[in-house]
């Protein structure tokens, strides 16, 4: 492993980085819609990489970079989520605490919280990636799955008992969860314009993304902000999320905002700083995490980790292999870049957070997600998003959680192992 590949490594992360606050800091735009289009330029990567280096190593770099940008957008989308009430699906639950430090002015102290609660999350994650995986290879991968069936129930059915309403919450579960196993069927045809996405995009955009636009885009300007450069919140919320964010990283189906709403069940966390913390930690740990369940298991947990198996095939596998090592450098890079990238966001969004209305922002994010959909699904991925969205708006309109959204991920889950 010489100086050369080194720096292509953290060349490929910086690119990475780059792309991952993209991705964060434009509301419906998920990272796995930049792995989509990192992938289809597998051959333009493998022509520049072939001046520098054997081209066989192309795939390492093109994984380096997807998942440094996956690492970045973890720490990045929480500025839109707070600012403009436009959640990745990761984190929707911060919607109404980043609102309300919002509204008192602190909106700071909000992408504060998550930036630290991603750093701790990155680096607790980071350090136990290599001893996970030697415990993973050794035994504890077979009896961990031996669980799946039972941690997604159990998830489900916390879901269902901390909501307000049980039976809206369970209808949707099982309506989203009816539309995750048809998206996930092959049953719809999927023609872009420009390439053949996955209806992964425009389902989860409608479920999360949409809805809070909508609901934000006729709403008045944001009140007048202030920072006092402080930590809001030190380091134990994020702590907290480390365990949470494993389980979340491994078993299928658990996404980052159910685990968030396990912590909370458990944890009884009030602070809305602090819950910010705890979920973003949940978020990047899960991030990171996954590619130690793909080395391990060679099952992509995420968008990102399904591409980078796409392209780098079975040269993870095995204890500390060097594609395995040189990843988890690039996200090493892309966490310091993260943490730099969502205090420049949030200030940034500070200072035009005045001069832009919500709805000229929310009209031109919401006619940027249409021409995505279209461009990489076809009308048919409109038609997903349109009843998507419609679904999406049901929960505020009863005063329950999105959480029970992410039905279209667990049920399937549930479905495909009893079945």
């Amino acid at each position: 492993m010489g100086p050369d590949i080194i720096f292509l490594v953290l060349s490929a992360g910086v690119i990475g980085a780059a792309i991952g606050t993209f991705t964060g800091l434009v509301p419906g735009i998920h990272v796995n819609t930049a792995a989509t289009v990192l992938l289809g330029s597998y051959p333009l990567m493998e022509g520049i990489v072939s001046g520098f280096c054997d081209p066989s190593f192309t795939p390492v770099l093109i994984s380096c970079c997807i998942m440094s940008a996956a690492t970045v957008h973890s720490f990045v989308d929480f500025v839109p989520s707070v600012f403009i009430g436009a959640p990745d699906p990761d984190d929707s639950l911060t919607v109404l605490p980043g609102h309300r430090l919002l509204s008192e002015g602190r909106g700071m102290a909000a992408v504060r919280a998550a930036a630290i609660g991603s750093a701790v999350g990155s680096v607790s994650a980071l350090a136990l990636s290599v001893p996970l995986q030697w415990l993973m290879l050794r035994g504890g991968s077979e009896i961990i799955d031996c669980f799946t069936l039972g941690v997604v129930t159990v998830t489900l059915l916390v879901i269902i008992l901390v909501s307000e309403d049980r039976l809206v919450t369970a209808a949707l579960l099982i309506l989203t969860g009816l539309m995750g196993m048809i998206v996930n069927s092959g049953m719809i045809p999927v023609f872009g314009i420009i390439d053949r996405g996955t209806l992964l995009f425009p389902l989860l955009t409608g479920l999360f993304g949409l809805p809070p636009l909508l609901d934000t885009a006729s709403g008045g300007r944001i009140p007048a902000q202030h920072d006092d450069g402080t930590d809001p919140v030190g380091p134990v919320p994020g702590i907290r999320g480390v365990a949470t964010g494993i389980i979340a990283g491994w078993f299928p189906g658990i996404t980052a905002t159910a685990g968030a709403t396990l912590a909370s069940a458990v944890t009884r966390e009030n602070d809305p700083a602090r819950f910010i913390s705890m979920t973003a930690s949940i978020g990047t740990v899960t991030s990171v995490f996954s590619v130690v369940t793909l080395s391990v298991s060679g099952s992509g947990r995420s968008g990102p980790c399904m591409a980078v198996k796409q392209v780098i095939g079975d040269s993870l596998g095995g204890f500390c292999s060097e594609a395995f090592v040189l990843i988890l450098m690039s996200m090493t890079l892309a966490s310091l870049l993260g943490y730099a990238a969502t205090i420049g966001a949030g200030k940034m969004m500070v200072r035009i957070s005045g001069r832009i209305s919500p709805e000229t922002m929310g009209n031109a994010v919401l006619a940027l997600i249409v021409i995505l959909v279209l461009l990489f699904t076809g009308p048919f991925g409109l038609a997903v998003l349109v009843i998507s969205a419609a679904l999406g708006r049901i929960p505020p309109a009863f005063g329950v959680s999105r959480v029970c959204l992410t039905g279209c991920l667990m049920v399937p889950v549930v479905l495909n192992t009893v079945l």
